[in-house]
């Protein structure tokens, strides 16, 4: 693979311009080998921008920004597909076949590596190559278990009709295991690049952007051509296929989550004075207790004739709590405060995911009073929440 004359003569021309100056090490650099081609560099910075936003969104911004986070995690998936398609067909050291180094290769530089002799590569060397196939490994499992939790969970995306909330809410743990890894894999690859930057006298970060590296004496890998026409035929046929997929199967209702049909006597009757709730936001034991003290409902008197309490409770019953596997119905169907056993907003789990919002924002005219789900949650009537179609109205300024 080293092509001896030819890494005489680029160690001569790199010795010349580092006895020139800055001038010729520029010129050298100009006339060096173009190694990263435009898609490549392109995917990277693209890869830096989403990862970035993935980690901030994921990590610190959380549920607020999960639109944010799935458009990033889905911009994602495309640039693996398009870069599992490039490594086959694009130029010399886009191919995977340039840089698919044996686990023994990667010892012996590292071993020459503590020796202080080791080799240039033009391309990936052994170690650097072991870190790009490891971080579209953990990309590609973030991607895979993000998928999980997000059908799981919040019954969203191609997944929703298979996952149970339990196993969504497993595999969140294991999401957020590798978003630390991958945060802990790149400060790794920064401080390799920085060595490396170092070791060979050259900004390798620089060489991302123009694709070129210095002359000078290198392992090269076997000189292939580029085909994107195929390439771009590939990605068509496979990322149109992958999307239509996605799409339909997205569109199917989440396991779990029965279609929902609001009685019409419980909106009636509910929701004449208050946000007719979702049934499954509450266990069938607090919609009971709830219809046999009509008479004192929360400080009102909401008292209806024995046959309208009858079909309310058979309608509430059949579509209670214990009936769904949707993230408020699970979380909600225990926690009970024993001080205020029927009231929604006393359970743990509203006051946890609530903990941050001022009590302003409750007594606002925008909102009303803690229970007024629907001012916040575009979607309460279908019971899912789901975080995206969250807005809360600013508190009014005095």
């Amino acid at each position: 693979m080293d092509e001896s004359g030819e890494a005489t003569m680029a160690a001569g021309a790199a010795g010349a311009a580092e006895a020139a100056g800055a001038p010729a090490r520029a010129a050298g650099r100009a006339a060096g080998r173009a190694v990263w081609d435009p898609a490549i560099r392109l995917f990277h910075w693209l890869l830096v921008v989403l990862v970035g936003t993935e980690l901030a969104t994921g990590l610190f911004v959380r549920r607020l920004a999960l639109g944010l986070h799935l458009a990033a995690g889905t911009a994602i998936a495309a640039l693996l597909l398009f870069r599992l398609v490039w490594g086959f067909l694009g130029p010399t050291y886009a191919r995977f076949a340039s840089f698919a180094h044996s686990p023994r290769a990667a010892l012996a530089h590292l071993r020459a590596l503590r020796a202080g002799r080791a080799a240039r590569h033009l391309g990936h060397n052994p170690l650097g190559a072991m870190m790009v196939f490891a971080f579209f490994a953990v990309l590609a499992a973030l991607v895979a278990t993000g998928l999980v939790t997000l059908g799981g969970e919040l019954k969203q995306g191609p997944l929703a009709p298979f996952l149970t909330y339990a196993t969504g809410n497993t595999v969140r743990y294991l999401h957020l295991a590798l978003a630390l890894a991958l945060a802990a894999m790149i400060a790794a690859h920064l401080g390799g690049v920085l060595f490396e930057s170092l070791r060979e006298r050259e900004n390798l970060a620089r060489a991302m952007i123009d694709g070129r590296k210095s002359p000078g004496p290198s392992i090269t890998a076997r000189a292939v051509r580029a085909r994107p026409a195929l390439a771009a035929l590939l990605l068509l046929a496979g990322g149109g296929g992958i999307g239509a997929g996605v799409w339909r199967l997205a569109a199917l209702p989440g396991r779990g989550v029965p279609p929902v049909v609001l009685d019409h006597t419980y909106a009636h009757e509910c929701g004449a004075c208050h946000f007719a709730y979702p049934p499954s936001l509450a266990p069938w034991a607090t919609w009971k207790g709830i219809l046999a003290h009509l008479g004192h409902h929360f400080g009102e008197d909401a008292s209806l004739d024995p046959a309208t309490v009858r079909h309310l409770g058979a309608y509430l019953r059949a579509n209670s709590a214990g009936h769904w596997d949707s993230l408020p119905a699970v979380r909600l169907r225990t926690g009970q405060n024993p001080a205020d056993p029927l009231r929604i907003t006393a359970t743990a789990f509203w006051q946890h995911i609530h903990r941050h919002i001022p009590a302003a924002v409750f007594h606002s005219k925008a909102v009303g009073s803690p229970a007024a789900c629907n001012a916040c949650h575009h979607d309460a009537a279908s019971g899912l929440f789901a975080p995206q179609a969250i807005a809360i109205p600013e508190p009014a300024h005095r």
